[in-house]
């Protein structure tokens, strides 16, 4: 296999997933980039997540009685999975249908959100869009238990258009409000046991019990609603019908892959003033939309397969979200392999640089690209990176990194230490610029000198820490 291989698995495994190892990509490689493609979307593989373990150490996972061991939870899903590409489409979605538990106030319903996300994710759009209409937590997060037959709330009609499904300029005012109209009657129930009659919408009316959905016919408009020019009695799912069949829909939905799998879009609200960074990628995944019957897995496995995705234009184009960051550090060091409380502070970590998963910021979710490396938030990524790539748990890199300066004689140069660290990271490709800074670093000292005993452990080890920095590897 050649360099380029590596390298395009590499970028491949940083997209599709959150990183791999010099070893694991090396395998990858070695059974063909198409075969990897097919592993990575085949969602009947078992992500070898044993939740009765994990829930040994974070009890609150069963109950959902807040949100502060979900990041820990989600984050080991990351690092561990083997369907990695479920993890990462989980975390796409909820990027999208952003979520909070700043308004909810009850983390087991934002739990079944996300696995919701996994089990739906690839599949057909207007399935996912129904399932996450009668999500409870998406219904009190946009205020649809407040939409009532004769006195209709908004929130939700119009986010599903302008947010999660088309996107501002392709409908109107009317259709928002005739939108709200049809997903009257759509709200939570409060206990399996209690059906009431009355709107009794609160959290905590018979002790704090997971949500569910509750469709009140007596509370649902049953008359004529046009909507996108089309005329009937519609309820939610007929207007989700309508949404999935729009070509607006395909490109909006589109974009945002693009955004999220290839390389950073400005944010949606800039998206109505400024034209996409590749309108012919977003063509040819609109396409493979509507050949698949406007499911999501079709968009994906043409995506990964593109020219535009494997070009090395897009290379190092996106900067990593913190969760991309952390979870793709702790893969590199082998951390948090074994179910331990511990990773509750590297869930955390998250948090201070800017995303704390399951509470984003508002319903448009987080602002991504150069708004996650803001000066204080750059200080906490770099900072992270350099404390993990000096564990203890880090060192099997510089290990390795010795083993293979002992097979070439013991000694190298510094421009050679430099190469071995970035291939053992990961294959990272760095600029001229970055690449001159590393080498007149590790030039201070000389050539490296090793004998197998790890005596060179110390340089190599600074050196990782260094490339954690760089601005490529702060990229994916």
């Amino acid at each position: 296999m050649t360099n380029h291989d590596i390298e395009l698995m590499a970028h491949l495994m940083r997209r599709a997933g959150f990183g791999a190892t010099r070893d694991e990509i090396e395998r990858y490689a070695a059974q063909g980039y198409d075969a990897t493609v097919d592993m990575l979307m085949d969602t009947s593989r078992s992500d070898g997540i044993q939740i009765d373990l994990l829930r040994r150490y974070h009890p609150d996972h069963s109950g959902g009685l807040g949100m502060a061991g979900f990041g820990a939870y989600w984050l080991h899903r990351m690092i561990n999975s083997r369907t990695p590409l479920v993890e990462k489409v989980a975390l796409f979605w909820h990027g999208v249908f952003a979520t909070g538990y700043s308004k909810l106030a009850q983390g087991k319903v934002l739990m079944d959100q996300i696995e919701m996300f996994r089990r739906h994710g690839f599949g057909d759009l207007r399935t996912l869009l129904v399932e996450l209409s009668r999500d409870p937590s998406m219904i009190i997060w946009l205020d649809n238990n407040d939409n009532h037959n004769g006195a209709i709330n908004e929130n939700y009609g119009r986010e599903l258009l302008e947010l999660f499904s088309m996107g501002v300029g392709n409908y109107t005012e009317d259709d928002v409000k005739e939108a709200s109209r049809a997903f009257t009657g759509w709200t939570v129930g409060n206990t399996e046991h209690m059906k009431l009659k009355a709107d009794n919408d609160s959290l905590w009316p018979y002790g704090r019990l997971n949500l569910h959905f509750e469709f009140r016919d007596y509370d649902h408009d049953e008359g004529e609603i046009t909507f996108l020019g089309h005329t009937g009695n519609f309820n939610g799912q007929d207007i989700v019908d309508i949404i999935c069949d729009q070509q607006a829909t395909a490109r909006f939905i589109a974009r945002h892959m693009y955004s999220f799998f290839v390389a950073d879009e400005p944010p949606v609200p800039s998206w109505p003033y400024t034209p996409p960074r590749d309108a012919e990628a977003l063509d040819i995944m609109s396409e493979a939309y509507f050949k698949g019957g406007c499911t999501i897995e079709p968009m994906l496995d043409t995506m990964f397969r593109s020219d535009f995705f494997k070009s090395e234009s897009v290379w190092y184009e996106k900067v990593k979200s913190p969760a991309e960051l952390v979870a793709g550090v702790l893969r590199l060091t082998g951390e948090h392999r074994t179910y331990s409380p511990a990773i509750q502070e590297d869930a955390n970590a998250m948090g201070l640089m800017g995303q704390t998963l399951v509470n984003p910021p508002s319903v448009e979710g987080w602002h991504w690209g150069d708004e996650w490396i803001d000066t204080g938030n750059l200080v906490e990524r770099i900072n992270f990176a350099s404390e993990h790539f000096s564990k203890d748990s880090a060192l099997g890199i510089a290990d390795t990194v010795d083993a293979d300066i002992v097979a070439l004689g013991g000694t190298v140069q510094p421009h050679e230490l430099v190469d071995a660290c970035l291939d053992k990271m990961g294959a990272i490709r760095i600029t001229d610029t970055s690449r001159k800074s590393l080498i007149e670093h590790a030039a201070k000292d000389g050539d490296v000198k090793v004998n197998g005993d790890g005596t060179g452990r110390r340089r190599i080890a600074e050196m990782v820490q260094l490339i954690g920095a760089t601005p490529e590897f702060q990229k994916g």
